[in-house]
């Protein structure tokens, strides 16, 4: 969504009118969870997507109605509506989606500036007006359109930012919040939590794709490897950052960084580098943990690691072989496998074929 953010920001400044598209509940094999937008520019251009493609059609011709005049609106699209296959929602899903004009007393541009300096922040729109307010770094940009509306809204952003949730939010369902707010006013809440990092040990050519990937996935990649002739900058254009340092060294002045979001890539194929820096990534909060190396190299590891003082609850937690078992061959098609088990742990998914499971595709 941060492209989405950058656009319309961009837009805004530049005297562009268009609308905002955004999820705000879903039901169901849903293709996108709440929070995910799509933008329409009064000269047709658009930005993201609602719906993975099953009713972008539809949510732009009532962008475009909007835009026209029409007042901000909420539509519901889904696989039971009599014109399902006509708008294209065939995936068994339904989902509702906020369309309204946005105007230039949005705060994209505080919004987005967040979210380049990796600030926390959220964006809260009332579903009956359109109007918006930012919420970020401790300060509150924009109105919904009273003080008290203002300030429930900055409370339940807050309480969203810390769980990394979108959706709406219901004024009323506790006392103090319906007489501030009012009872029954909508707020569509947007998180944006700070990229989750990618930390690459061990500049080898596996880790040129798996940063370029992870990239790309939205990650805050960095590379680190203490020998000078592999870390460099120009072999990984889509790293964050290159460092040449001892990993274990690395990683001891950073720990403060590293969070549940973390995932942990160990390449370099050297005991020297990889089980001290493997013993600190197991003990810490990162999510992800996993080391390549074959199955012969992955019990020699598993020696060190418990004779440098690893417990077997840690060395539970280490991913090696590194990645899912998907047959590929050479760097691309091992950092494929690599950032499909990232996800998988991540998402809590199962990295089996979706034809060898009954239920939603999508589990909300």
């Amino acid at each position: 969504m941060r492209h989405v953010i950058e656009q319309a920001a961009t837009w805004q400044r530049s005297g562009t009118r268009f609308a905002m598209a955004t999820v705000v509940r879903t039901w169901g094999s849903a293709p996108h969870e709440p929070g995910a937008s799509m933008l329409v520019a009064e000269d047709g251009r658009v930005v993201g997507s609602v719906s993975g493609g099953c009713v972008e059609a539809a949510a732009c011709a009532v962008a475009e109605e909007v835009l026209a005049g029409a007042a901000p609106t909420v539509e519901r699209w889904g696989v039971g509506d009599e014109d399902a296959f006509a708008v294209g929602l065939t995936c068994g899903g339904t989902i509702e989606v906020l369309i309204r004009e946005v105007g230039p007393e949005v705060p994209l541009s505080r919004l987005a500036a967040d979210l380049a300096a990796g600030v926390p922040a959220a964006l809260v729109t009332r579903v009956d007006s359109g109007d918006a307010l930012a919420v970020g770094g401790g300060a509150v940009t924009g109105s919904l359109g009273d003080p008290g509306t203002d300030r429930a809204a900055a409370l339940a952003a807050e309480g969203m930012l810390g769980r990394a949730m979108s959706g709406l939010v219901t004024c009323g369902n506790d006392g103090s919040a319906e007489v501030a707010c009012g009872p029954g006013r909508r707020l569509l809440v947007q998180s944006f939590a700070p990229r989750p990092l990618l930390l690459v040990f061990g500049a080898a050519e596996f880790a040129r794709p798996l940063a370029a990937i992870g990239a790309t996935l939205g990650h805050r990649v960095t590379v680190c490897d203490a020998r000078p002739a592999f870390a460099a900058a120009e072999r990984f254009p889509g790293a964050d950052e290159v460092v040449t340092d001892r990993p274990d060294r690395w990683f001891r002045t950073h720990e403060e960084r590293v969070d549940a979001a973390t995932a942990v890539c160990v390449l370099t194929h050297d005991n020297r580098f990889d089980v001290p820096v493997l013993g600190l990534a197991l003990r810490s909060r990162a999510g992800y943990v996993g080391a390549m190396g074959s199955r012969r190299t992955h019990e020699d590891r598993l020696a060190r690691l418990r004779a440098a003082g690893a417990t077997e609850a840690e060395l539970a937690r280490l991913r090696s072989p590194v990645g899912l078992d998907l047959g590929g061959r050479g760097p691309e098609e091992t950092a494929v496998s690599i950032m499909a088990e990232i996800i998988a742990v991540r998402r809590g998914g199962s990295g089996l074929p979706l034809t060898l499971r009954s239920g939603p595709v999508h589990v909300m």
